[in-house]
Protein backbone atom coordinates (compact mmCIF):
# COMPACT_ATOMS: atom_id res chain seq x y z
CA UNK A 1 0.00 0.00 0.00
CA UNK A 2 2.98 2.62 0.66
CA UNK A 3 5.11 1.34 -2.40
CA UNK A 4 1.40 2.70 -4.33
CA UNK A 5 0.89 4.96 -3.00
CA UNK A 6 4.92 6.55 -2.83
CA UNK A 7 4.66 5.29 -6.50
CA UNK A 8 1.39 7.29 -7.43
CA UNK A 9 2.99 10.78 -5.98
CA UNK A 10 6.29 10.23 -8.04
CA UNK A 11 4.51 10.16 -11.49
CA UNK A 12 4.26 12.91 -13.51
CA UNK A 13 1.32 15.15 -13.48
CA UNK A 14 0.14 16.26 -17.35
CA UNK A 15 0.08 20.08 -17.30
CA UNK A 16 -1.58 20.47 -20.75
CA UNK A 17 -5.09 21.81 -21.34
CA UNK A 18 -7.24 19.24 -24.02
CA UNK A 19 -8.37 21.06 -27.21
CA UNK A 20 -10.37 24.24 -27.46
CA UNK A 21 -9.71 25.15 -23.93
CA UNK A 22 -8.97 29.06 -24.10
CA UNK A 23 -5.49 30.29 -22.89
CA UNK A 24 -7.31 32.06 -19.52
CA UNK A 25 -8.55 28.77 -18.87
CA UNK A 26 -5.28 27.28 -19.79
CA UNK A 27 -3.41 29.67 -17.03
CA UNK A 28 -6.20 29.25 -14.32
CA UNK A 29 -5.77 25.53 -14.52
CA UNK A 30 -2.45 25.52 -14.35
CA UNK A 31 -2.29 27.75 -11.09
CA UNK A 32 -4.60 25.46 -9.20
CA UNK A 33 -3.08 22.34 -9.98
CA UNK A 34 0.07 20.64 -8.32
CA UNK A 35 2.98 19.38 -10.27
CA UNK A 36 5.54 16.67 -9.82
CA UNK A 37 8.76 15.97 -10.65
CA UNK A 38 9.69 12.27 -11.17
CA UNK A 39 12.62 10.95 -8.20
CA UNK A 40 15.25 8.82 -8.32
CA UNK A 41 15.22 5.45 -6.98
CA UNK A 42 17.55 5.83 -4.41
CA UNK A 43 14.68 8.59 -2.99
CA UNK A 44 12.07 6.07 -3.29
CA UNK A 45 13.61 3.72 -1.49
CA UNK A 46 14.27 6.20 1.30
CA UNK A 47 10.39 7.16 0.82
CA UNK A 48 10.07 2.89 2.08
CA UNK A 49 12.43 3.36 4.63
CA UNK A 50 11.19 6.59 6.48
CA UNK A 51 7.56 4.99 5.97
CA UNK A 52 8.38 1.72 8.17
CA UNK A 53 10.50 3.81 10.63
CA UNK A 54 7.88 6.39 10.87
CA UNK A 55 5.11 3.73 12.14
CA UNK A 56 6.99 2.42 14.94
CA UNK A 57 8.37 5.85 16.47
CA UNK A 58 4.50 7.05 15.82
CA UNK A 59 2.84 3.78 17.84
CA UNK A 60 5.68 4.11 20.72
CA UNK A 61 4.72 8.00 20.92
CA UNK A 62 1.21 7.18 20.90
CA UNK A 63 1.24 4.55 23.67
CA UNK A 64 2.23 7.12 25.81
CA UNK A 65 0.26 9.73 24.77
CA UNK A 66 -2.38 7.36 25.96
CA UNK A 67 -0.70 6.57 29.54
CA UNK A 68 -0.66 10.46 30.10
CA UNK A 69 -4.47 9.91 29.32
CA UNK A 70 -5.01 7.63 31.94
CA UNK A 71 -2.33 9.14 34.88
CA UNK A 72 -4.68 11.15 37.02
CA UNK A 73 -4.55 14.71 36.58
CA UNK A 74 -3.40 16.12 40.51
CA UNK A 75 -0.35 13.40 39.76
CA UNK A 76 0.42 15.93 37.00
CA UNK A 77 -0.63 19.21 37.92
CA UNK A 78 1.43 19.09 40.98
CA UNK A 79 4.61 17.97 39.05
CA UNK A 80 4.21 20.48 36.63
CA UNK A 81 4.38 22.98 39.11
CA UNK A 82 6.51 22.06 41.53
CA UNK A 83 9.10 20.25 39.71
CA UNK A 84 9.01 22.07 35.97
CA UNK A 85 7.35 25.67 36.84
CA UNK A 86 9.04 26.55 40.02
CA UNK A 87 12.27 25.06 39.64
CA UNK A 88 12.51 26.70 35.71
CA UNK A 89 11.44 30.24 37.75
CA UNK A 90 14.89 29.60 40.22
CA UNK A 91 16.85 29.69 36.49
CA UNK A 92 19.49 32.60 36.15
CA UNK A 93 23.03 32.96 34.53
CA UNK A 94 25.54 30.30 35.52
CA UNK A 95 28.29 30.95 32.92
CA UNK A 96 29.82 33.09 29.87
CA UNK A 97 32.45 32.11 27.42
CA UNK A 98 34.43 34.85 25.39
CA UNK A 99 36.71 34.28 22.62
CA UNK A 100 35.06 34.80 19.33
CA UNK A 101 35.87 36.88 16.82
CA UNK A 102 32.42 37.95 15.19
CA UNK A 103 28.21 37.09 16.81
CA UNK A 104 28.01 33.61 17.97
CA UNK A 105 25.26 32.47 15.48
CA UNK A 106 24.03 29.13 17.35
CA UNK A 107 24.67 27.16 20.10
CA UNK A 108 23.08 23.37 20.50
CA UNK A 109 23.22 20.88 23.02
CA UNK A 110 25.00 17.26 22.18
CA UNK A 111 22.45 14.62 22.63
CA UNK A 112 23.80 13.63 26.11
CA UNK A 113 24.14 17.07 27.64
CA UNK A 114 27.80 17.22 28.29
CA UNK A 115 28.83 19.20 25.35
CA UNK A 116 27.56 21.85 22.92
CA UNK A 117 28.40 23.18 19.79
CA UNK A 118 29.14 26.84 19.13
CA UNK A 119 28.98 28.35 15.29
CA UNK A 120 30.24 31.59 14.94
CA UNK A 121 30.13 34.09 11.59
CA UNK A 122 33.48 34.39 11.52
CA UNK A 123 32.79 30.79 10.47
CA UNK A 124 34.39 29.49 13.15
CA UNK A 125 33.10 26.14 15.25
CA UNK A 126 33.92 25.11 18.97
CA UNK A 127 32.91 22.10 21.06
CA UNK A 128 32.86 23.41 24.47
CA UNK A 129 32.36 21.60 27.43
CA UNK A 130 28.76 21.64 30.24
CA UNK A 131 29.13 23.23 32.53
CA UNK A 132 32.15 24.46 32.98
CA UNK A 133 32.20 26.20 29.26
CA UNK A 134 35.78 24.93 28.47
CA UNK A 135 37.23 24.92 25.13
CA UNK A 136 37.47 21.10 24.09
CA UNK A 137 37.84 21.34 20.13
CA UNK A 138 37.75 23.30 17.09
CA UNK A 139 37.21 23.34 13.52
CA UNK A 140 37.16 26.09 10.75
CA UNK A 141 34.09 26.22 9.19
CA UNK A 142 35.99 26.48 5.79
CA UNK A 143 34.25 25.74 2.75
CA UNK A 144 31.11 27.27 4.74
CA UNK A 145 32.68 30.27 5.65
CA UNK A 146 30.62 32.50 7.86
CA UNK A 147 27.61 32.49 9.41
CA UNK A 148 27.56 28.85 10.65
CA UNK A 149 24.45 26.99 11.41
CA UNK A 150 25.16 23.46 12.40
CA UNK A 151 23.16 20.28 13.80
CA UNK A 152 24.25 17.13 16.24
CA UNK A 153 23.78 14.02 14.88
CA UNK A 154 20.60 12.03 17.64
CA UNK A 155 23.53 9.53 18.67
CA UNK A 156 25.92 12.01 18.88
CA UNK A 157 27.73 11.31 22.23
CA UNK A 158 25.56 8.40 22.75
CA UNK A 159 26.09 5.44 20.33
CA UNK A 160 27.54 7.26 17.55
CA UNK A 161 31.45 6.40 17.38
CA UNK A 162 33.48 9.92 17.54
CA UNK A 163 35.35 8.46 14.25
CA UNK A 164 31.83 8.84 12.02
CA UNK A 165 29.44 11.58 11.37
CA UNK A 166 28.91 13.72 14.85
CA UNK A 167 28.18 16.99 13.32
CA UNK A 168 26.73 19.13 10.25
CA UNK A 169 27.28 22.39 9.44
CA UNK A 170 26.75 24.95 6.67
CA UNK A 171 27.27 28.48 6.10
CA UNK A 172 27.15 31.36 3.34
CA UNK A 173 29.10 29.62 1.11
CA UNK A 174 26.10 27.05 0.49
CA UNK A 175 27.67 23.98 1.03
CA UNK A 176 27.36 21.68 4.19
CA UNK A 177 29.89 19.70 5.98
CA UNK A 178 30.17 16.51 8.51
CA UNK A 179 32.09 16.49 11.16
CA UNK A 180 33.41 13.67 13.39
CA UNK A 181 35.21 14.65 17.28
CA UNK A 182 38.51 13.55 16.13
CA UNK A 183 39.82 15.91 13.27
CA UNK A 184 39.36 19.30 12.50
CA UNK A 185 38.76 18.61 8.79
CA UNK A 186 35.76 17.81 7.87
CA UNK A 187 34.71 14.07 6.58
CA UNK A 188 32.60 14.83 3.44
CA UNK A 189 31.71 18.21 2.27
CA UNK A 190 27.45 17.91 0.39
CA UNK A 191 27.25 20.40 -2.82
CA UNK A 192 23.85 21.31 -4.33
CA UNK A 193 22.57 24.68 -2.36
CA UNK A 194 23.37 28.11 -4.28
CA UNK A 195 23.32 30.36 -1.52
CA UNK A 196 23.52 30.42 2.28
CA UNK A 197 22.63 27.45 4.16
CA UNK A 198 20.91 28.57 7.59
CA UNK A 199 19.66 25.73 9.52
CA UNK A 200 19.66 21.92 9.11
CA UNK A 201 18.48 18.76 11.31
CA UNK A 202 18.92 15.41 11.19
CA UNK A 203 16.42 13.25 10.52
CA UNK A 204 15.36 11.18 13.97
CA UNK A 205 16.88 7.94 12.67
CA UNK A 206 20.03 9.19 11.82
CA UNK A 207 20.45 8.32 8.60
CA UNK A 208 18.87 11.62 6.19
CA UNK A 209 19.90 15.30 7.33
CA UNK A 210 17.72 18.27 5.70
CA UNK A 211 18.92 21.76 5.23
CA UNK A 212 17.18 24.80 4.37
CA UNK A 213 18.76 27.68 2.24
CA UNK A 214 18.42 30.89 1.09
CA UNK A 215 17.91 29.37 -2.02
CA UNK A 216 14.59 28.67 -1.45
CA UNK A 217 14.66 25.84 -1.50
CA UNK A 218 14.97 22.70 1.30
CA UNK A 219 16.92 19.88 0.68
CA UNK A 220 17.29 16.32 1.92
CA UNK A 221 20.66 14.36 1.73
CA UNK A 222 21.53 10.70 2.08
CA UNK A 223 24.23 10.30 4.66
CA UNK A 224 25.91 7.22 3.44
CA UNK A 225 26.07 7.64 0.15
CA UNK A 226 26.70 11.53 0.78
CA UNK A 227 24.27 12.20 -1.94
CA UNK A 228 21.43 14.47 -2.54
CA UNK A 229 17.59 12.76 -2.63
CA UNK A 230 15.83 16.18 -2.64
CA UNK A 231 15.53 19.72 -3.91
CA UNK A 232 12.35 20.74 -2.69
CA UNK A 233 10.81 24.31 -3.61
CA UNK A 234 7.74 25.97 -2.29
CA UNK A 235 8.65 29.01 -0.41
CA UNK A 236 8.85 32.13 -1.95
CA UNK A 237 12.15 33.82 -0.13
CA UNK A 238 14.67 32.24 1.75
CA UNK A 239 14.00 28.99 3.59
CA UNK A 240 15.39 29.65 7.26
CA UNK A 241 14.25 27.15 9.35
CA UNK A 242 13.74 23.12 9.46
CA UNK A 243 12.97 20.49 11.77
CA UNK A 244 12.07 16.94 11.43
CA UNK A 245 8.92 15.67 13.04
CA UNK A 246 10.31 13.36 16.14
CA UNK A 247 8.22 10.33 14.28
CA UNK A 248 10.29 10.97 11.33
CA UNK A 249 7.63 11.07 9.26
CA UNK A 250 6.97 15.08 8.50
CA UNK A 251 9.25 18.17 8.30
CA UNK A 252 8.61 21.56 8.50
CA UNK A 253 10.02 24.52 6.87
CA UNK A 254 10.25 28.07 7.82
CA UNK A 255 10.54 30.76 5.60
CA UNK A 256 11.22 34.61 5.17
CA UNK A 257 8.21 34.73 3.52
CA UNK A 258 6.72 34.35 6.48
CA UNK A 259 5.15 31.20 5.75
CA UNK A 260 5.77 27.58 7.41
CA UNK A 261 4.99 24.55 5.70
CA UNK A 262 4.70 20.90 6.50
CA UNK A 263 6.10 18.46 4.40
CA UNK A 264 5.16 14.50 4.38
CA UNK A 265 8.58 12.92 3.85
CA UNK A 266 6.32 9.35 2.53
CA UNK A 267 4.97 10.85 -0.36
CA UNK A 268 6.97 14.67 -1.34
CA UNK A 269 3.66 16.13 -0.70
CA UNK A 270 2.72 20.34 1.45
CA UNK A 271 0.36 18.74 3.62
CA UNK A 272 -0.27 22.12 6.03
CA UNK A 273 0.27 25.38 5.43
CA UNK A 274 1.39 27.15 8.37
CA UNK A 275 -0.37 30.74 7.25
CA UNK A 276 -0.06 33.58 9.75
CA UNK A 277 2.79 35.50 10.40
CA UNK A 278 3.28 39.03 9.26
CA UNK A 279 7.67 38.88 9.06
CA UNK A 280 9.53 36.17 8.03
CA UNK A 281 10.32 33.08 10.46
CA UNK A 282 13.66 32.46 12.01
CA UNK A 283 12.67 29.84 14.82
CA UNK A 284 10.43 26.99 14.61
CA UNK A 285 10.66 23.65 16.62
CA UNK A 286 8.35 20.60 16.94
CA UNK A 287 6.74 19.80 20.37
CA UNK A 288 7.42 15.90 21.57
CA UNK A 289 3.88 15.58 21.86
CA UNK A 290 4.09 15.23 17.76
CA UNK A 291 0.90 17.33 17.70
CA UNK A 292 2.17 21.38 18.32
CA UNK A 293 4.64 23.20 16.37
CA UNK A 294 5.93 26.99 17.57
CA UNK A 295 6.71 29.60 15.22
CA UNK A 296 9.24 32.45 16.11
CA UNK A 297 8.71 35.42 13.79
CA UNK A 298 10.35 38.99 12.84
CA UNK A 299 6.86 40.48 13.51
CA UNK A 300 7.89 39.36 17.80
CA UNK A 301 4.95 36.74 17.98
CA UNK A 302 5.48 33.02 18.75
CA UNK A 303 2.58 31.52 17.01
CA UNK A 304 1.67 27.56 18.13
CA UNK A 305 -0.06 25.13 15.44
CA UNK A 306 -1.76 21.89 16.25
CA UNK A 307 -1.92 19.82 13.44
CA UNK A 308 -4.54 17.64 14.41
CA UNK A 309 -6.64 20.74 13.82
CA UNK A 310 -4.29 22.08 10.99
CA UNK A 311 -4.43 25.70 12.42
CA UNK A 312 -2.99 27.91 14.67
CA UNK A 313 -4.73 27.71 18.21
CA UNK A 314 -2.58 30.48 20.34
CA UNK A 315 -0.51 33.48 19.39
CA UNK A 316 1.90 34.10 22.19
CA UNK A 317 3.03 38.13 22.08
CA UNK A 318 6.41 37.02 23.31
CA UNK A 319 9.01 39.61 22.20
CA UNK A 320 9.19 43.10 20.58
CA UNK A 321 11.53 43.03 17.89
CA UNK A 322 12.89 39.72 16.07
CA UNK A 323 11.99 36.17 17.39
CA UNK A 324 15.77 34.59 16.44
CA UNK A 325 14.84 30.97 17.91
CA UNK A 326 11.98 28.34 19.63
CA UNK A 327 12.44 25.50 21.39
CA UNK A 328 10.64 22.53 23.29
CA UNK A 329 11.86 20.59 25.86
CA UNK A 330 12.62 16.97 24.67
CA UNK A 331 14.83 14.40 26.40
CA UNK A 332 15.61 13.38 22.90
CA UNK A 333 13.34 10.25 23.06
CA UNK A 334 9.93 9.08 24.19
CA UNK A 335 9.84 8.93 27.59
CA UNK A 336 9.46 5.09 29.76
CA UNK A 337 6.02 3.99 30.58
CA UNK A 338 6.65 3.01 34.23
CA UNK A 339 5.72 -0.85 34.66
CA UNK A 340 4.18 -2.46 37.83
CA UNK A 341 7.37 -3.20 39.46
CA UNK A 342 7.89 0.82 40.06
CA UNK A 343 5.00 0.26 42.69
CA UNK A 344 3.36 3.76 42.34
CA UNK A 345 6.51 5.63 42.39
CA UNK A 346 6.92 6.78 39.05
CA UNK A 347 8.04 10.64 38.25
CA UNK A 348 6.37 11.52 35.46
CA UNK A 349 8.12 13.43 32.52
CA UNK A 350 8.54 16.95 31.76
CA UNK A 351 8.86 16.65 28.16
CA UNK A 352 7.35 19.00 25.65
CA UNK A 353 5.81 20.84 29.15
CA UNK A 354 8.03 24.47 28.27
CA UNK A 355 9.10 25.90 25.62
CA UNK A 356 11.90 28.54 25.25
CA UNK A 357 12.32 31.99 22.92
CA UNK A 358 15.28 34.05 22.07
CA UNK A 359 14.93 37.39 20.28
CA UNK A 360 16.83 40.66 19.28
CA UNK A 361 15.26 42.37 22.03
CA UNK A 362 18.13 40.48 24.11
CA UNK A 363 15.91 38.67 26.47
CA UNK A 364 15.13 34.36 26.34
CA UNK A 365 11.42 33.93 27.62
CA UNK A 366 10.65 30.41 29.22
CA UNK A 367 6.78 29.61 28.28
CA UNK A 368 4.39 26.73 29.84
CA UNK A 369 3.06 24.33 26.64
CA UNK A 370 0.25 23.99 29.04
CA UNK A 371 -1.49 27.24 29.08
CA UNK A 372 1.12 28.86 26.73
CA UNK A 373 1.69 31.97 30.06
CA UNK A 374 5.01 33.46 30.98
CA UNK A 375 7.15 31.53 33.24
CA UNK A 376 10.69 33.08 33.26
CA UNK A 377 12.48 36.25 31.38
CA UNK A 378 15.91 35.47 31.78
CA UNK A 379 18.12 38.84 31.29
CA UNK A 380 21.71 39.60 31.22
CA UNK A 381 22.80 39.80 27.39
CA UNK A 382 23.78 43.01 26.17
CA UNK A 383 22.77 42.15 22.38
CA UNK A 384 20.76 40.07 20.31
CA UNK A 385 20.40 37.16 21.16
CA UNK A 386 20.94 34.78 18.17
CA UNK A 387 19.82 31.20 19.17
CA UNK A 388 18.93 29.07 21.82
CA UNK A 389 18.52 25.85 23.07
CA UNK A 390 17.42 23.21 25.95
CA UNK A 391 19.97 20.08 27.32
CA UNK A 392 18.50 16.97 26.71
CA UNK A 393 18.54 16.72 31.24
CA UNK A 394 16.96 19.96 31.40
CA UNK A 395 19.34 21.05 33.84
CA UNK A 396 20.62 23.97 31.51
CA UNK A 397 19.29 26.48 28.58
CA UNK A 398 22.53 27.66 26.49
CA UNK A 399 22.34 31.00 24.21
CA UNK A 400 24.50 32.16 21.95
CA UNK A 401 24.68 36.46 21.05
CA UNK A 402 25.40 38.95 19.00
CA UNK A 403 27.83 40.62 21.44
CA UNK A 404 29.89 37.13 20.63
CA UNK A 405 29.50 35.33 23.93
CA UNK A 406 27.81 32.28 24.74
CA UNK A 407 25.33 32.06 28.10
CA UNK A 408 24.88 28.95 30.15
CA UNK A 409 21.82 29.17 32.07
CA UNK A 410 20.86 26.74 35.35
CA UNK A 411 19.01 26.53 38.31
CA UNK A 412 20.36 28.89 41.10
CA UNK A 413 20.76 26.58 43.48
CA UNK A 414 22.77 24.52 41.15
CA UNK A 415 25.48 27.13 41.24
CA UNK A 416 27.08 25.82 43.99
CA UNK A 417 26.60 21.83 43.73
Amino acid sequence: MVDKQINGELQDVDMESPEGTGADEEEEEEEEEEFYTPGEEELLEARRAIAEYSIARSRERLQYQRYLAETPFPKIYNYRKERVVDRLKQFGLLGTQFGFDRPVSIARFSPNAQKAAIGSWSGEIKIISIPNLSEEHSFNGGVNNEKVGLAWHPQATLTQAASTVNLASGGTQGNVSLWNLESSSPIAVLEGHESRVARMDFHPSGKYLGTASYDTTWRLWDLESQEELLMQEGHAKEVFAIKFHPDGSLVATGGLDAIGRMWDLRTGRSVITLDGHARGIYGLDISPNGYHVATGSADGSVKLWDLRQNKCVFTIPAHSTIVSDVKFYSPGRVPRIPSDRDNGAEIPSSSGMYLVSSSYDRTIKVWNADTWTHIKTLEGNPDKVMSVDVSSDEQYIISSSWDRTVKLWAQEDSYYA
